[in-house]
């Protein structure tokens, strides 16, 4: 395959995923090209960024020239083949470890097979290129980790980029390559999407496999545009028997997010919103003055608008924390007194204090977590789409392993985000505005569970239509 316009290698590395399938069909630039300019913006920017755990340079050479063949025989191997892609540090990939973020797992042994998400990606052709870092065990919303030390944003190192998908958050935001990889369990693929300014979708419970599923955990994309996070979801929806949780085989086109009549689109929909959290951090009046802004767009549009009370209270927010808590305290005590020492100090102060919990209290904490599940469905119910903020708050600084900077209120910033996983509706972020000193501001879209669809829809429109000056203008 002889490339006809090859552009420059940053430029290359920053193009969309469905740039590339496309260019990649009519022979205008070859897989082996864009993995080779991918790769050199990988190395560069994990000089600056510290975004990746590992960067599979043979492995994914190898790869792009298998793909180059398939292009030029004209049988491509699936919907991103040849299009580079990385994935999280938590998801197994074939012989590389999961140390999962914290230095008291830094000897983890490599995996011996391709965890669920690894081979969707592979068996459509997906170019695996590298594995994105997460702080400690994924229990915080941003880059820092006893492991990686911090992760740092493309638009400012003095700023966060959020967590626990942070490296892949980084790494997308960066443009080195298209197609990025998360998961989700509180906001760990929001935030950093609100964060950064890229487009995400918690898809709703099942709709992606996971290994090991477990209560509120979703993996998803992380991209630039929705387009490109359509077409990954494609792909990674995909059913895999190791998530017994998995909807199984499903028949959603997810090239179906563009509305027939964009100007007419929002018609008679039924949307509802909230300005505040309901519990936790205040929301910034910024942060909220943006999502009004985002609202009002929607309504200029037809759309009829409601506000709602938030599905979050200080009550299920409280109880959740502490759930997690004990959780991850579990955790914890396996490891021997020196592993335990490993852990960044903020997890450590942030567990234990889940020592006491007896057991009955912990089956409370659960109920209250069904009961905020049954309280979100039910009041979301009624309308098509909730938007709302992401995060109460804009990026913080780097070093800060959460919002708060202080264990005592960690989960303090996810009243937006959580009521979502656990209710198992789908939810997409995208950027919607920038505060004064230029941090991105992520608008949430929420919808009825399984109208994973729906949602999409409407982010689309809103990337499309919203003003130019909620559209991020990526940094170098």
């Amino acid at each position: 395959m002889t490339p006809q316009n090859s552009g420059t290698t940053a430029s290359l590395a920053t193009l969309a995923a469905t740039e590339l399938v496309s260019l990649y069909a009519s022979r205008a630039i070859s897989p082996v090209e864009v993995t080779r300019a991918v790769l050199e913006r990988a190395e560069a920017k994990q000089a600056e960024l510290n975004c990746f755990w590992a960067i599979d340079t043979a492995g994914a050479l190898e790869a792009a020239k298998a793909s180059e063949q398939r292009w030029s025989a004209g049988e491509p191997l699936g919907a991103i083949d040849g299009v580079p892609a990385t994935i999280k540090e938590n998801v197994a990939l074939a012989g590389f470890s999961q140390p999962s973020g914290t230095a008291a797992k830094f000897d983890a042994p490599p995996a011996t097979a391709d965890g669920p998400l690894a081979a969707r990606l592979k068996e459509s052709g997906g170019v695996i290129f590298g594995i994105t870092v997460m702080p400690d065990y994924g229990m915080l919303s941003s880059g820092v980790s006893s492991l990686h030390g911090i992760t740092r944003s493309p638009w400012n190192p003095a700023w966060t980029v959020g967590g626990s998908s942070g490296g892949a958050g980084a790494a997308a935001a960066a443009g080195v390559g298209p197609l990025h990889s998360g998961s989700d369990i509180g906001g760990s693929l929001r935030l950093p999407a609100t964060w950064l300014g890229l487009v995400t979708l918690k898809p709703s419970a099942g709709r992606v496999a996971v290994d090991p599923p477990y209560m509120g955990r979703v993996a998803g994309p992380l991209t630039r545009t929705v387009d490109d996070a359509a077409l990954m979801m494609s792909i990674m929806t995909r059913p895999d028997i190791r998530d017994y949780t998995s909807l199984g085989q499903q028949t959603l086109d997810w090239s179906d997010i563009h509305y027939s009549k964009p100007d007419a689109a929002m018609n008679g929909k039924k949307i509802a919103f909230h300005l505040e959290g309901g519990a936790g951090l205040p929301t910034d009046p910024e942060v909220a003055a943006a999502i009004q802004d985002a609202v009002n767009h929607f309504a200029a549009a037809g759309a009829e608008i409601t506000e709602i009370a938030p599905p979050m209270t200080e009550q299920y927010l409280d109880d959740l924390d502490m759930f997690l808590r004990v959780r991850s305290l579990a955790d914890f005590e396996a490891l021997s007194q020196e592993r335990q020492a490993m852990v960044l100090p903020f997890i450590q102060d942030w567990v234990l204090a889940g020592q006491g919990v007896t057991g009955v209290e912990s089956l409370r904490h659960y109920q209250s977590i069904q009961s905020m599940r049954d309280s979100t469905v039910r009041n979301t119910a009624a309308y098509d789409l909730v938007l709302s903020a992401a995060s109460p708050v804009a990026a913080f600084p780097a070093e800060w392993p959460m919002p708060s900077n202080d264990a005592a209120t960690s989960l303090h910033h996810i009243a937006y985000t959580a009521p979502y996983n656990f209710s198992e509706q789908p939810a997409s972020t995208l950027n919607c505005g920038f505060t004064v000193d230029g941090r991105p501001i992520g608008l949430q879209i929420a919808g009825r569970r399984y109208d994973d669809l729906e949602v999409m829809r409407a982010s689309h429109w809103y990337e499309q239509t919203r003003p130019t000056s909620a559209a991020p203008a990526w940094p170098l």
